[in-house]
C-alpha cells in the first residue's frame, strides 16, 4: 500500500442490533456442503421461505448491510473460505430492505458478529483534469446519450479482425455483435457530464478497471462529445499499439484527463469479532421452516430455432426470473438440465446437438425470487422442458472420468502469515492490486493451504476438465500469484487445425503459417504449464470414478409451442 495506516483513520461507531430490529420467524443456519458450484448462491425464494446459499461471511455481511465487499476489512483468516447456508422464514410479502435487516439480526445474535463502520484510505482510480485544456468538445444535448462501441465494417477473416457478442452499452442488456480489429475498442461517447462518465465507466467493454472505486474530480461541468480508442485485453494480444494502450492512457492522450491509482478515504466496515461456528438451532426450527418449493418447471417457455446469420450467443436470467437465451447450443441446454461442467459427465448426445441451436424464452413461476443464473434452481425447470419438448430419456451409469492429482514439483510459493485472510481471487477482485497483463488473466491467492487450493484451482480457472485433489504433502499455508492464458486451449486446437490446413490465422498458408499456427506459446501459457513454471506444482491427469449422465433418446426438433 502506498499510505500510512494511521492516516485518514476516523471510527464512526460500532454496528448493535436493537430490540426493534426485525427477525426472521424461523432460521436454520448451518456450515454448506461442498458442491461443484463452489460461489454464492444470492437470497432466493418462494412464499415464506428465503435461501442464501454456499456464502461466505463476507457475502453475508456484504448482503445485509448493502456494502461492497472489498471493503469488509478485518476478522479472522477463514472469513472468506469457510461458507454457510441460511435457510429462513419470513412474513408474506417481506420487502428486501426488512429482509436485510433480519440477516443482520441474525449475523449478530447466531455468530456474535460485531462491525465498526470507519473511514480508511483505500485504492481508488481518481479522474481529474490534466495540466493542459480537456480534448473535449462541447455536445448541444441533441441525440443520445451514452458511451457505445462501434464496429469495424473490416471484413471478418481478415488478419487481426474478431467479431464477439457484448451488451456492454446496450440499452436492456440484449447482446449486439461486435467487430474489432487488432483488439482494439472504439468507444463513441455523447452528451456525457462527467459524473455519468464515471459512474459507467466500469461497465464499457474491455475497460478491466475491476471493483476498485471510480472517483471524479475533474471538476468540469456541462455535457461533452468525446471518442476513446483502447485496448481490449481478453482476446489475446493486439496489435503493435493496441498491446499496451489500456483505457488509462487513452484517458490521458485522447481525452486530455488523468486517470491515477491513489488512496483515498473511504467507508469500510472492520470485523472486530466474530464466530467461526454459529449457534445451535432452536429446537424445532426445521419443522417451522415452510417446505422447501424449489420450483420443477417453468410457468411458460417458447423454443424456436436460431436465426443462421446469429453469431455468438446469450444466456441471461432478467429480474423477475425471465431467463432469455439466444443462440444456444441444444448440448449447453442439456448441460444446463444436469448442472454440469463438463462434457464428459453427458454420453450418447447425437452428433447434431452442438450445433443446432434454439433460442428460448421462459419464465420461472411468479412467486420464485432469482438473482441472476442459479444453477440449482434453473436445473430441474430446464430437465422438465427438455422432457416435455425434446423428448428427452436418459438414465445414469458410473464411470471412470478425468480428474487430477496436485502434487509438488519444486514449489516456488511463499509461506503465509496464518493470522492474514485466506482467499484466492482475479486482480480485478482486489482493490490497488496490478492488474493481470494483456491477454492473460492472474489468480491471487494469500494464507491458502494446497487442500483449499486444490478445492478452488478449477473453480476459478480455466482447461480444468476434472476435480482436482491434493496430493501435493506440503504443510501450512502459501501466499503466491499465477499469470495463464485463459483460452490457451481454444488457441491450441485452432492453432492445430490451422497448421493441418496450411493456414495461418487470416492469412494464406505457407511455411511461415504454418509456423506461427503450430506454436501455441506465441499466444500465452496453460493453465498446467503455469502451475509448474511458476508455483512449482503439477497436474497429474487420472481416472475416478463419477456419475454420469446417458442420454437415450432426444428430439432434434422440438414440439410446437
Amino acid at each position: 500500500m502506498k499510505w500510512t495506516a494511521a492516516l485518514w483513520l476516523l471510527p464512526l461507531f460500532a454496528f448493535g442490533q436493537t430490540a426493534e430490529t426485525p427477525r426472521f420467524l424461523a432460521a436454520d443456519v448451518h456450515v454448506a456442503a461442498k458442491t461443484q458450484n463452489q460461489g454464492l448462491r444470492p437470497p432466493s425464494g418462494r412464499g415464506e421461505r428465503y435461501e442464501i446459499r454456499n456464502a461466505t461471511m463476507v457475502d453475508l455481511i456484504a448482503l445485509a448491510y448493502t456494502f461492497n465487499s472489498t471493503r469488509v476489512l478485518g476478522g479472522p483468516s477463514w472469513l472468506e473460505m469457510d461458507r454457510f447456508d441460511v435457510i429462513a422464514k419470513v412474513p408474506p410479502q417481506t420487502a428486501p430492505d426488512v429482509q436485510k435487516s433480519m440477516l443482520k439480526n441474525l449475523l449478530a445474535e447466531r455468530f456474535k458478529l460485531v462491525l465498526r463502520e470507519e473511514n480508511k484510505p483505500m485504492p481508488a482510480y481518481v479522474l481529474s483534469a490534466g495540466p493542459k485544456k480537456p480534448l473535449l468538445k462541447e455536445a448541444d444535448g441533441s441525440g443520445e446519450t451514452g458511451c457505445k462501441p462501434q464496429s469495424s465494417n473490416a471484413a471478418p477473416g481478415q488478419p487481426g479482425v474478431v467479431r464477439l457478442m457484448t451488451s456492454a452499452g446496450n440499452a436492456g442488456g440484449a447482446p449486439v455483435q461486435l467487430t474489432l480489429v487488432d483488439g482494439m475498442v472504439e468507444m463513441k461517447c455523447r452528451n456525457m457530464t462527467m459524473a455519468a462518465f464515471v459512474e459507467g465507466m466500469r461497465g464499457m467493454l474491455g475497460a478491466n478497471l475491476g471493483q476498485t472505486p471510480i472517483v471524479d474530480r475533474t471538476g468540469i461541468s456541462g455535457i461533452w462529445n468525446f471518442d476513446l480508442k483502447y485496448s481490449l485485453g481478453l482476446i489475446g494480444p493486439a496489435g503493435p499499439i493496441g498491446s499496451k494502450f489500456t483505457i488509462q492512457e487513452a484517458i490521458e492522450k485522447q481525452m486530455g484527463l488523468k486517470m491515477e491509482d491513489k488512496p483515498i478515504p473511504t467507508a469500510v466496515l472492520t470485523v472486530e469479532s466474530v464466530n467461526q461456528k454459529p449457534s445451535e438451532n432452536p429446537p424445532g426450527t426445521v419443522a417451522e421452516l415452510p417446505a422447501n418449493a424449489t420450483p420443477t418447471e417453468f410457468e411458460v417457455a417458447t423454443i424456436k430455432p436460431s436465426d443462421p446469420e446469429f453469431r455468438g450467443g446469450r444466456f441471461q436470467m432478467q429480474p423477475g426470473g425471465r431467463l432469455v437465451a439466444e443462440g444456444v447450443p441444444l448440448q449447453f441446454l442439456i448441460s444446463r438440465a444436469f448442472n454440469t461442467d463438463t462434457s464428459e459427465r453427458l454420453t450418447g448426445l447425437p452428433t447434431w446437438a452442438n450445433s443446432t441451436r434454439f433460442d428460448v424464452t421462459a419464465k420461472a413461476p411468479g412467486d420464485t425470487m432469482m438473482n441472476g443464473i442459479d444453477p440449482e434452481t434453473l436445473a430441474p425447470m430446464m430437465l422438465a422442458l427438455l422432457k416435455e419438448r425434446f423428448k428427452l430419456t436418459y438414465h445414469t451409469e458410473e464411470k471412470d472420468l478425468t480428474a487430477y492429482s496436485l502434487v509438488a514439483a519444486k514449489p516456488k510459493m511463499t509461506k503465509a502469515d496464518p493470522a492474514s485472510r485466506s482467499w484466492c481471487k482475479p486482480p480485478q477482485q482486489i482493490p490497488g492490486a496490478a492488474p493481470a497483463p494483456q491477454g492473460s488473466q492472474a489468480l491471487i491467492c494469500q494464507n491458502v493451504t494446497m487442500a483449499q487450493f486444490a478445492d478452488l484451482v478449477r473453480a476459478r480457472t480455466n482447461g480444468i476438465d476434472g476435480p482436482v485433489v491434493d496430493m501435493t504433502g506440503l504443510e501450512g499455508s502459501w501466499d503466491f500469484r499465477i499469470t495463464y492464458s485463459p483460452f490457451f486451449a481454444t488457441q491450441v486446437n485452432l492453432a492445430a487445425a490451422r497448421a493441418a490446413a496450411g493456414v495461418a490465422a487470416g492469412g494464406p498458408g505457407g511455411d511461415a503459417g504454418l509456423a506461427a499456427a503450430s506454436d501455441p506459446t506465441v499466444d500465452g501459457v496453460s493453465i498446467f504449464d503455469a502451475l509448474e513454471k511458476q508455483l512449482g506444482l503439477k497436474l497429474v491427469k487420472t481416472k475416478r470414478p463419477a456419475q454420469v449422465f446417458v442420454i437415450d433418446h432426444i428430439d432434434q426438433t422440438p414440439t410446437d409451442n
